[in-house]
């Protein structure tokens, strides 16, 4: 790229701005359309809200404790649960990914289990463990698992083999090789696929708390606005709201720490493009 190119190419701080303000306009965009259904009668408001108040809502639900205490539960279950899933996948997919005699024995069982909804499970699980917070975290790990599990053993696919017999020519073991070669170059998909298990989580989360109906949890909040009479709409949509807002937010910080952490990665990628 010649220097003049090079200089009238946009910066990524400046490529940032626009993709997040463009983010922005089509946020406010699909408010206003929910304000402007509302306000005209297009929608029942008793089931569509105006935007305004959902937003009014949120910000009071913010400095409710009661509230405040549904959304920590939620919350520790959904990071515990997705630690966990870490903690547990990536062992297992470095070990299928590098043994390819265990990943052969074991892929019949884990194409069986990796299918089932997570949801189904709640009965069975709830009369096993209780319907407690370890409902939620045991099933937030059955869910999470699966993304970083195939992620890791997709990234040590990947390995460069020449780089791994480099390291075998000067004497290396296989377990010096893996956490010397195999791991770091698999790091960015396994931080993918944390990514990708993270909104699974949230979604486990919220939805077994809400099949569940006691305790404490967004879920919980959200299910008992939902049977009251009236229905509480606006404290139902406010509730989602929260819900995604953090999910959308839990994204964007995942999202930049890979473009922080694995600059080579995606700048490869962007050679080969």
């Amino acid at each position: 790229m010649s220097v003049t190119a090079t200089a009238l190419a946009p910066g990524r701080p400046a490529r940032a701005t626009v993709r997040w303000s463009r983010r922005a306009v089509g946020a406010l965009a699909f408010a206003a359309l929910i304000e402007l259904v509302s306000r005209t009668g297009l929608a029942d408001r008793e089931f569509l809200p105006p935007a305004t108040e959902i937003v009014a809502r949120m910000g009071t639900l913010a400095l409710d404790p009661a509230f405040r205490a549904h959304a920590l539960t939620s919350l520790l279950a959904w990071a515990v649960g997705l630690g966990l899933a870490a903690v547990a996948a990536v062992p297992l997919g470095l070990l299928l990914g590098s043994v390819p005699v265990v990943d052969a024995a074991t892929r019949s069982v884990v194409e069986f289990l990796r299918p089932i909804p997570s949801v189904a499970l709640i009965p069975l699980v709830a009369l096993v463990i209780g319907t407690g917070l370890q409902l939620r975290i045991s099933l937030v790990v059955y869910a999470s698992l699966w993304p970083i599990l195939y992620n890791t053993m997709y990234g040590l696919r990947g390995v460069d083999p020449l780089a791994k017999e480099s390291l075998r020519s000067y004497g290396f073991g296989p377990l010096s090789v893996l956490l010397r070669v195999s791991l770091p170059s698999s790091a960015p998909f396994i931080t993918t696929g944390v990514r990708l298990a993270a909104g699974i989580a949230l979604i486990l989360t919220v939805s077994t708390e809400i099949v569940a109906g006691r305790g404490e949890g967004m879920g919980v909040f959200i299910y008992f606005a939902g049977i009251a009479v009236p229905a509480r709409m606006t404290d139902i949509l406010a509730g989602v709201c929260w819900v995604g807002l953090f999910g959308v937010a839990v994204n964007a910080l995942l999202v930049a720490f890979e473009r922080r952490a694995f600059r080579w990665h995606h700048a490869r990628l962007g050679e080969q493009t």
